[in-house]
């Protein structure tokens, strides 16, 4: 969701901007633009549609200059357009600014710009930041205190990199809530929204906390609280390479991404148990039994698929640890006044850590008094430096905006707190531990099982279902939560209308939607529950519908009652999740590659969501 990345020091900024915005282009966006110093002015292009329409126009508009700022934008103020792009000026071309997040107080401010003679060409809220810039500037003639004061009377959340003509040797960047980093180079620094945008010149930065804004010359950084006092930080290294943001032979990033997930889950396994094999260890997590003899209650708060990774801990944590467990879309969470305090464990779960609504739930948690931890992939992220403990998914870079591998990095993750808790507290015995423990160990080798052997027959059930309107996914248990997912990248990437449904519940309602040659994919890799999804399967097959069952290697009577089947090898009743998803993600990636579908660019999505 929108992209920033700004360079100054003694090279052309042009083809860093414009690198380092393609290298954003999976957070999703619908317009892109660059402003440039250049001869003491402010150039801007900027242009509706992709990062190639930009350079494009820059070919034919050149500009240089040693230092710039360039955006991508995902639109929420004012539909996508030339005028609606970033980056965005004052009246007088004085001062450019890019800005990521939401203005909520915009049109409040707006209005009192425009009695002051500020004229508005576009729909954003953003434009307003240029001119409150600009109107604080007039008032004093100090650039950065001007950017102070405007950061004390908006309100929402915002990244901003600002440039001004009278101030060429310098970009000032601030962040609330929306994530950017200042990187660190020689000769040369940087600013961007994800350290993708810059990995190619450095892989130090200063993360910026909230509130906090930097001055940035070619040779010096400094940094700054909301009240203007000169704070540090330390720098952080980021141990992702150049690679890991390629394909590397793979079509798409996606598709790169899902054969990655075998060394995901060894990434996540390898670490986290102890030295005699017979413990769970948690990154030095501190809840031992005494701090969770204190909780009564959990709630497992996440958005899109990590809300899906969650409801497969609250199924697990119910049942092995016997705590009541609450799973909330972290959009509906701080809304419906939940009932937590001090006895609450929140458990929030994201990938990036900077989850607009996620972040949102954390803060109400802690300031009822729950304990938080957050399980997210990204280190020194919001959510991991504001959660009271954290667990990292060691997923790496995921690019496509369809997530997959990050997902089973959740749900491993979701494995080993449940595995955890459950020692700690005394509800597991020690010979299902180990059975357990052995079992997990061994889904890399049989994730890899089903890349390797799946693929020819998932693409031959593409050719036969493509022309599919409408599909349904069903199952029981944690096979329905695991049809969520599937349903949900079907409909991510390949843009068909599809719709999980509790299989039992198919008799109340949803079987009216079933005709002749619907396709419904069924989960059914429950032992305890395959009888009765089978039934369930068998109903739809009545009524016309196309089945496509994915079930546990054995359980050939499901060949009685589905067209087709995808078979995932045995394994313990728990760890079935994160290998039935892998036939439904590459089911999704090549559905969506027959349609013609831009499969890692999905319309209207982005990576992270940063805005609520």
């Amino acid at each position: 969701m929108c992209g920033i990345v700004g360079y100054i020091g003694g090279q052309n900024c042009v083809p860093v901007l414009i690198n380092g915005l393609e290298s954003l282009e999976y957070r999703g966006y619908d317009s892109a633009g660059v402003a440039v110093i250049s001869n003491g002015a402010i150039e801007i292009r900027k242009t509706k549609g992709k990062v190639e329409n930009l350079r494009n126009l820059l070919l034919e508009q050149p500009v240089s200059g040693t230092v710039g700022i360039g955006h991508t934008r995902w639109a929420t103020h004012g539909a996508p357009s030339d005028v609606n792009a970033h980056p965005h000026f004052s009246n007088d071309d004085k001062i450019a600014v890019v800005h990521n997040g939401i203005i909520e107080n915009y049109q409040e401010l707006k209005e009192k710009l425009q009695a002051k003679g500020y004229v508005f060409h576009s729909d954003t809220d953003t434009e307003t930041v240029a001119h409150l810039i600009d109107d604080f500037y007039k008032q004093n003639n100090d650039l950065l205190e001007a950017v102070r004061l405007t950061l004390n009377v908006i309100e929402g959340s915002y990244a901003l990199g600002v440039l001004c003509t009278d101030y060429p040797d310098q970009i000032i960047a601030a962040r609330k809530e929306s994530p950017l980093i200042v990187g660190i180079g020689e000769g040369s620094n940087f600013i961007a929204s994800d350290i993708p945008a810059i990995l190619n010149y450095t892989k130090n930065a200063y993360i910026l906390g909230d509130k906090e804004f930097a001055l940035i010359k070619a040779d010096e950084i400094k940094l700054y609280d909301i009240d203007g006092n000169e704070i540090h930080r330390d720098v952080y290294t980021y141990n992702w390479d150049v690679e890991a943001a390629q394909k590397n032979g793979y079509d798409h990033f996606m598709l790169k991404e899902i054969y990655e997930q075998p060394k995901v889950v060894m990434d996540n396994l390898s670490r986290r148990f102890s030295a005699d094999g017979k413990h769970v260890e948690l990154d030095g997590i501190k809840l031992g039994r005494a701090e969770l003899e204190n909780i009564n209650q959990i709630y497992i708060v996440a958005c899109g698929t990590a809300y899906y990774a969650g409801l497969v801990g609250k199924y697990l944590l119910e049942r092995m640890v016997r705590i009541p467990v609450n799973s909330e879309v972290a959009s509906e969470f701080r809304y419906k006044d939940p009932l937590i305090d001090e006895h609450t464990l929140v458990i929030v779960v994201s990938q990036s850590g900077e989850t607009a609504d996620t972040l949102s739930a954390l803060k109400l948690a802690k300031a009822k008094g729950s304990r938080v931890l957050g399980i997210v992939n990204a280190v020194g992220s919001s959510i991991a430096r504001e959660a009271d403990d954290v667990l990292y998914t060691l997923a790496g870079f995921e690019i496509a905006v369809a997530s997959t591998k990050a997902f089973s990095a959740q749900v491993i993750a979701m494995y080993l707190l449940t595995l955890h808790i459950a020692q700690e507290l005394g509800t597991l015995p020690e010979k299902d531990f180990l059975e357990i423990k052995e079992a997990m160990l061994r889904l890399p080798s049989q994730i890899n099982d089903i890349l390797t052997k799946a693929v020819p027959a998932i693409r031959s059930f593409v050719d036969k279902y493509i022309s599919s309107k409408n599909v349904f996914y069903i199952g029981r248990g944690l096979d329905y939560v695991v049809s969520m997912e599937g349903s949900l990248k079907l409909k991510e990437i390949a843009y068909l209308h599809s719709e999980p449904y509790a299989a039992g519940e198919l008799k109340h309602g949803p079987i009216a939607l079933i005709e002749s040659a619907t396709l419904v994919v069924g989960v059914a890799t429950q032992e305890s529950l395959f009888d009765k999804t089978r039934s369930n399967m068998q109903e739809v097959k009545a009524r016309g519908a196309k089945v496509l069952a994915i079930a546990m290697q054995g359980n050939r009577s499901i060949e009685e009652v589905a067209d087709d089947v995808i078979y995932i090898p045995r394994t313990h009743w728990m760890l079935t999740s994160v290998l039935a998803n892998i036939p439904q993600q590459l089911f999704a990636y090549y559905m969506a590659l027959g349609l013609g579908e831009d499969i890692d660019k999905p319309r209207n999505l982005a990576k992270s969501v940063t805005v609520e």
